[in-house]
């Protein structure tokens, strides 16, 4: 497996490639990689001759230096997970100068609101640093078409609005969520929980679930407020928030419209774990 490490050597990787005339579909990952991952590259390699994957943990979207202190993941346990994929697949794992130098700080972006609710909202600044390593990335790779899963699905929508924005001629490609079989959206944060914890964590996608019966017959505020309930009698869950938002504009629901598509969006610390999910309403 082809594992590159520095600006220049993408470069001559690209100019390779471009001789070529090669499609490149790109996976941008922190790492840390599950089964998830591994069915984003899976998609990436079924419509592209040849994949590159990115692991590199980014230090400006963390607004808490604990987290990104205690963030999971080896290279090496990454590696081997990708060699059983077969295809052509190569890896760039710079470290954190390469990619920013001596400068460690993020570009700022008008992401038009959609940076400033949910995820936004409790984690100041953390989509100016996705919009700026994942810009970098995508200038510096230059793929045909990204993948990027679901369960972060307010990132993704920011990503497509930087694209558009930055004007960045690359086909964002959305991949559905892949869980658990009780539920959980596989996430490498999931490896922090505690066995005891762990068989509780299958409650965040069942509550949604319901709701999602709910809001057939429901307003939004009553689905939400269930799901508040619900977390709130739970010993050891502690809801941080919950959201009804339009599933393009990211902008929480008022009032129902039948033209509109609206997801649920929930963030919940389980223990000491933060665990983040969302659903399709309609």
């Amino acid at each position: 497996m082809n594992v590159l490490t520095t600006k220049g050597d993408v470069l001559q990787f690209r100019s390779k490639l471009k001789e070529n005339k090669a499609d490149l579909g790109l996976v941008p990952t922190m790492g840390a990689l599950h089964e998830g991952h591994l069915e984003l590259v899976r998609r990436a390699c079924a419509e592209n001759e040849v994949v590159m994957v990115s692991v590199f943990v980014n230090p400006t979207q963390f607004n808490n230096p604990d987290d990104l202190e205690n963030y999971p993941g080896s290279l090496d346990e990454d590696l081997e997970k990708l060699k059983t994929l077969s295809c052509d697949i190569h890896v760039f794992a710079p470290d954190v100068s390469e990619m920013y130098g001596s400068d460690i700080s993020a570009r700022h972006y008008d992401f038009k609101g959609m940076d400033t609710v949910m995820e936004g909202a409790f984690r100041p600044g953390h989509f100016d640093g996705v919009g700026t390593i994942v810009e970098s990335l995508l200038g510096l790779i230059r793929p045909q078409r990204a993948y990027f899963g679901e369960k972060d699905y307010q990132q993704l929508q920011i990503i497509r609005q930087l694209t558009h924005q930055q004007k960045i001629p690359v086909e964002i490609i959305p991949c559905p969520i892949i869980r658990e079989p009780d539920g959980l959206a596989m996430s490498s944060r999931n490896r922090l929980l505690p066995k005891r914890l762990r068989k509780e964590a299958g409650f965040i996608f069942q509550t949604l679930q319901k709701g999602k019966t709910l809001f057939g017959t429901k307003s939004a505020s009553s689905v939400t407020d269930f799901i508040r309930g619900a977390f709130e009698d739970h010993p050891y869950f502690k809801l941080e928030y919950i959201e009804i938002a339009d599933s393009e504009t990211l902008q929480p629901v008022s009032r129902k419209r039948n033209n509109k598509k609206y997801r649920a969006f929930i963030a919940a610390y389980l223990g000491e774990v933060r665990l983040i999910d969302n659903i399709a309403l309609n």
